[in-house]
């Protein structure tokens, strides 16, 4: 099996909003973005998605959102990994496409939120580099916040 990572264009929405349906189904959230949202962020440079895709199937995804609000900040939203596909580092994978694109882009902070009882994401984001960090958004569902500077 091949894994490559590749940012979504216009063409890649279905795959994109099926991996994210998958992701909200999966941690439970109750904000969704619909499906002309995602199709604004397709459409969109400033709120680029990838997608892994293993021997041409999709098998995960990842979001980049600017944070206004955070002089040369970005928030990593959506990781998510189809579970026949976990443990072939399509994560670390995805979370490195979107790091090079924010240094490209020149953002000098990645910050992301999630939940306690998502153990093996908090996990994984604190050994790819992220600290613990204040609040900073008002999503009702987060209780952990990180931060990455690049």
């Amino acid at each position: 099996m091949k894994p490559s990572v590749l940012r979504a264009v216009q063409q890649q929405a279905n795959a994109a909003f099926a991996l994210i349906e998958e992701y909200y189904e999966a941690v439970g959230v109750v904000v969704r973005d619909d499906r002309a949202t995602l199709e604004h962020y397709l459409a969109s440079p400033d709120s680029p998605i990838w997608i892994a895709y293993v021997d041409d199937a999709p098998a995960g995804c990842v979001m980049l959102r600017s944070l206004p609000q955070i002089p040369h900040a970005a928030e990593v939203k959506r990781l998510y990994v189809r579970p026949a596909y976990r443990g072939m580092r399509l994560a670390h994978g995805l979370m490195q496409a979107v790091e090079e694109h924010a240094r490209r882009e020149g953002f000098q902070w990645l910050y992301l939120d999630t939940k306690d009882d998502l153990q093996v994401a908090i996990r994984f984001y604190l050994s790819t580099g992220y600290e613990h960090c204040p609040r900073y958004n008002d999503n009702p569902q987060a209780t952990i916040f990180l931060r990455k500077q690049l």
